[in-house]
């Protein structure tokens, strides 16, 4: 394709994502193979098939009866907690509304965005066929009567088709549902298109969904009809005797072409034009097809587009095999288009394959002829052998393939292809298609990726990631978009899993359970906001920081920054300490606590642009100063003074030794003398002394005769001991001439173990160099609001193995640099996500050069949600109906649970029960215990409004909708009646009380 016909990305939509299931398919790659393949997936029934599936014997028997249609797989299943819904919503919702609702968000993650997440409005433009599961479900007596025609309605009701799915996927723009028959979903891709170049909204779903009940059933041929008479669709062929009807749902997702490029979208077509019209009165009958309609909306698509008729060299046909639609529609493009540049033009029909899908007809065209661009091949028009006599195909340039062939355009022009679709009643819609531009090379990946999956349950997220090892097994090249597209483009759930990987093969291992990249995996809330932490020792130096140095932009600022500043006055540059790691160089303290602060500030810094953004900050020792810098408490350039001059004073000092032992602060205690200090309480049964050499000596040979093992700091200073005393003063005059604010940001300071409330004076710096350090009081301040997590700035993970002995459930303890990874700071962005911290994926990525790229969609976990119907009891409440359709057995050994009640669940007394019951009843499952949330079972004010009806019926008490989702659970719903129910009691006079005892 050359650049002179490149499409207007201003005026061009857009196909960014697709979705659908068809008769023979479960996604749009099933679906490519069966066209290329050359397979029919239209279902023949046997005679028994049809009897079990309901058809009356005398209609099976018929001579004309064709037992055929196009059939959907498991249209019984549906992941209802997925979306929220209880089991009885999912009951009641009308199959093609789920299964649309499925599609939907596999297509918005096949496009590789999350709607939660996109900067623009979303629309919605669908429509479907006639709910014959609302005709199903009207002949259930008890159903109607439990939960009501109004909620019945709202489930199956046309209308809420694409409102449904804008709920779910939270969706703000337009959500319209169109219906105009079979052009349905083509006319709603025409409207989506609209949409977006008239900027009502940014991204848009498009598409139409049929599911004909009862699908093991056919229909009575008749002569002259447009039904086939063996259920075999014969397009454009001599022998065409009508369709074959099927079921299916297929969801494209647009964007303006633009905005598609900008983001990295995967463009897999573009559309040109589109046109919609309607044949008014100009033809036979009202339900007749119009050559002159079909030509005018034709001619009117492409002049929209502003190309050449003769460009187009592939139509994907309306189609339908009819002896009388075939003809009119030839005629129709061989009046709009004319004569093809390349000599012929080739036409297909997909209702060949899988039939006639009605309102998800067009939408399933316009895929085909999608995937045949994207792929460069025309599949076969199934059943042809010989072109219908009554149509001008060489007239029109028109021929009919019946295998796979490479689709060759003519020289010079692009691959473009027209997409028809007409709705009985006359409203036809044509779309024009081009093929997407070659994409340009990535930019070049960071070394180790980060691939992070999460899902509803754990057993989805590992079929997750099972598929994805078996995508990226296939796909080795896509490695850093694959990561990309997973960090942007899917919404983060609760169970979550991120693999650090080098490349695809190491990425599948990982995936598979196996080694070598590290692992993360987290199910706490998302969007939390670690705690930094910077240790008070480590050593800057080493290949991670000065890889960090060569390639991000933020962390080489903040270095030469501080080399900038620091560096005359230390008389080495401050980089060869920070990035190589000089060893000669940090034995001098005055040297060393510097050159700390300056990798933490310039590593906190980095976190910082990349989005993870500190909810509070703790130092240890000398790490406090970077944590005061980052709180707002002192400027960089004085925090970086202070500890100069701080370290300057601290070189003179008498040599001393530390001390690590693993004691309680009680019996640490016991061991500090004039000379010996506890220099810090750095857990709940870990300190270390600090002192002169023989001093500390004899505490070690004291603790070692004990039994008490003991570890010596590398460092030859006694901080935090009687040997700082000397350095005191002149920090003190230091400390004077820079300036204080309260922090601006929550700060535990380790002075204290609390937290930080004013600003530190003179008397804040002199004490944090000489009293102990509070470390372990520090984080149970932190964790004694609510379990966090807590990220150690710096390198190696002294800090992290210290706040790990602090055990609080649900707080995740992520290093930056840990000792020996090699992946740099790949691991810790991993943890931090898994455990429910943003991160700004694009910032991460230097904010471009990746690609959103197809991957496996999300593995729904679908169970049996299906009313068989069946007359109602004689009397009483109805048992719930089963969600399942299979009875749970009852393990070995154990009796069988109380009638009302669930196998395993705890004792409840009558009036608990009776609220389960009713619970249990409207929400259509016995899976209800007495305290599990409403909300999460699915609940909503509609459900709300009849359990609260409901008990007024049973207890004579009212509790009011809001007072139900306050209470939440059937245990505290119950001893709400019991205490209004007493309170009646007590209300009542003692006559009231006496008629009320007397019996009947």
């Amino acid at each position: 394709m050359t650049d002179a016909y490149a499409p207007d990305p201003e005026d061009s939509v857009a196909v960014v994502g697709m979705a659908g299931r068809f008769p023979g398919a479960a996604d749009t790659g099933e679906l490519w193979r069966n066209l290329t393949e050359g397979r029919e997936t239209i279902t023949f029934f046997d005679h028994a098939e049809l009897l079990a599936g309901g058809v009356p014997p005398e209609v099976a028997a018929d001579p004309r009866y064709v037992p055929a249609r196009g059939v959907l797989r498991d249209v019984e299943l549906f992941d209802a907690a997925f979306f929220g819904y209880s089991a009885r919503d999912a009951q009641i919702i009308d199959p093609q509304q789920r299964l649309f609702l499925e599609c939907a968000w596999e297509a918005v993650e096949h496009a590789g965005h999350d709607t939660t997440r996109f900067d623009g409005q979303v629309g919605v433009y669908a429509g479907s066929s006639l709910s014959g599961y609302l005709l199903h479900l009207l002949t259930d007596r008890h159903l109607l009567t439990t939960v009501g025609p109004y909620r019945i309605m709202l489930a199956n009701d046309k209308d809420h088709l694409t409102m449904r799915v804008a709920h779910k996927l939270n969706l703000r723009g337009p959500a319209i549902t169109v219906q105009t028959a079979c052009s349905t979903s083509l006319v709603a891709v025409h409207q989506a298109c609209q949409a977006l170049l008239a900027r009502e909204c940014d991204m848009a779903l498009a598409g139409g969904v049929t599911i004909a009940l009862p699908q093991v059933s056919g229909y009575r041929y008749e002569d002259e009809g447009i039904m086939s008479p063996d259920g075999h669709c014969r397009a454009f062929d001599a022998a065409a005797a009508g369709t074959v009807a099927g079921s299916g749902a297929g969801v494209v997702v647009l964007r303006r072409l633009a905005d598609a490029l900008r983001d990295g979208d995967t463009v897999h077509a573009v559309v040109l034009g589109s046109a919609v019209n309607n044949d008014g009165s100009g033809k036979a009958g009202y339900t007749s097809p119009s050559s002159e309609g079909q030509a005018a909306v034709i001619a009117e698509a492409l002049a929209v587009a502003g190309v050449d008729p003769a460009s187009v060299s592939y139509v994907e046909a309306h189609g339908t095999g009819t002896a009388l639609g075939d003809p009119i529609e030839v005629s129709a493009l061989g009046a709009a288009l004319g004569r093809p540049a390349g000599g012929s033009r080739v036409i297909g029909s997909v209702k060949t394959n899988i039939g006639h899908l009605d309102c998800a007809a067009g939408v399933a065209g316009l895929i085909k002829a999608v995937l045949a661009l994207r792929h460069r091949a025309l599949p076969g028009t199934l059943h042809f052998t010989e072109p219908n006599p009554g149509a001008a195909f060489a007239a029109a340039g028109l021929r009919v393939t019946s295998s796979l062939t490479a689709w060759e355009p003519p020289h010079g022009l692009p691959r473009r292809a027209g997409v028809s679709s007409f709705g009985m009643g006359g409203t036809n819609a044509h779309v024009v298609l081009q093929e997407a531009a070659p994409v340009t090379p990535a930019e070049p990946a960071r070394e180790w990726q980060v691939l992070v999956l999460s899902a509803a349950t754990p057993t989805a997220l590992r079929t997750a990631g099972e598929n994805l090892a078996g995508h990226l097994a296939a796909h080795p090249h896509e490695l850093a978009d694959a990561a990309y597209t997973l960090q942007v483009g899917r919404r983060v759930l609760r169970h979550r899993r991120a693999v650090v990987c080098r490349d695809a093969a190491g990425a599948v291992t990982s995936l598979r359970g196996g080694e070598p990249g590290p692992v993360a995996e987290g199910d706490g809330p998302a969007g939390r906001r670690p705690v930094f932490m910077f240790p008070g020792q480590g050593v800057p130096g080493s290949d991670a920081v000065a890889e960090l140095y060569a390639g991000e932009p933020v962390f080489r600022e903040h270095v030469d920054r501080a080399a900038k500043l620091a560096s005359a006055e230390l008389g080495r540059d401050l980089r060869d300490v920070v990035l190589a790691g000089d060893v000669d160089a940090l034995r001098d303290t005055g040297v060393a606590q510097p050159a700390l602060f300056t990798l933490q500030h310039a590593l906190a810094r980095l976190w910082m642009s990349w989005g993870v953004l500190p909810e509070a900050v703790i130092g240890h020792s000398v790490g406090e100063f970077a944590a005061a810098c980052l709180a707002g408490v002192l400027d960089f350039e004085d925090a970086l003074g202070l500890l100069v001059a701080r370290g300057a004073l601290m070189r003179g000092l008498e040599p001393g030794v530390m001390l690590s032992v693993p004691l309680p602060e009680e019996e640490l205690a016991a061991l500090v003398s004039d000379d010996v200090a506890l220099a810090a309480v750095n857990a709940p049964e870990l300190g270390v002394l600090s002192g002169p050499e023989g001093a500390i000596a004899a505490r070690e040979a004291e603790l070692a005769a004990r039994g008490v093992p003991t570890r010596r700091l590398h460092t030859g200073l006694a901080f935090h001991s009687p040997l700082v005393e000397p350095a005191v003063a002149g920090l003190r005059t230091a400390a004077e001439r820079v300036s204080a604010r309260p922090p601006g940001l929550p700060f535990v300071s380790t002075v204290t173990g609390t937290w930080l409330t004013s600003a530190t004076g003179p008397d804040h710096w002199t004490r944090h160099l000489r009293a102990t350090v509070r470390f372990s009081a520090g984080v149970r301040t932190l964790l004694d609001a609510a379990p966090r997590v807590l990220l150690e700035v710096g390198t190696g993970g002294t800090l992290s193995a210290l706040a790990r002995r602090h055990r609080v459930a649900g707080t995740a303890v992520v290093t930056s640099l840990p000792a020996r990874s090699g992946a740099g700071l790949a691991p810790a962005v991993a943890g931090l996500w898994a455990a429910g911290a943003d991160v700004d994926w694009a910032a991460y990525h230097h904010d471009g050069g990746r690609r959103r790229v197809p991957l496996p969609t999300y593995p729904f976990e679908r169970e049996r949600h299906w009313v068989d119907g069946g007359a109602p009891p004689a009397a009483g409440w109805a048992a719930p109906v089963s969600t399942t359709g299979v009875t749970a057995p009852v393990p070995d050994g154990e009796a069988p649970a109380p009638a009302g009640r669930a196998p395993g669940e705890e004792d409840v007394d009558e009036l608990e029960q009776a609220v389960l019951d009713i619970w249990r009843d409207m929400l259509g499952t016995d899976r209800v215990g007495p305290h599990d949330s409403f909300v999460d079972l699915g609940g909503h004010s509609l459900l709300a409004m009849q359990i609260t009806a409901r008990l007024r019926e049973a207890f004579v008490v009212a509790v009011s909708v809001e007072r139900l989702f306050e209470l939440g659970t059937p245990a505290r719903l119950a001893a709400e009646l019991e205490r209004l129910l007493v309170q009646e009691l007590e209300s009542l006079s003692d006559e009231e009380v006496r008629r009320l005892s007397e019996p009947d």
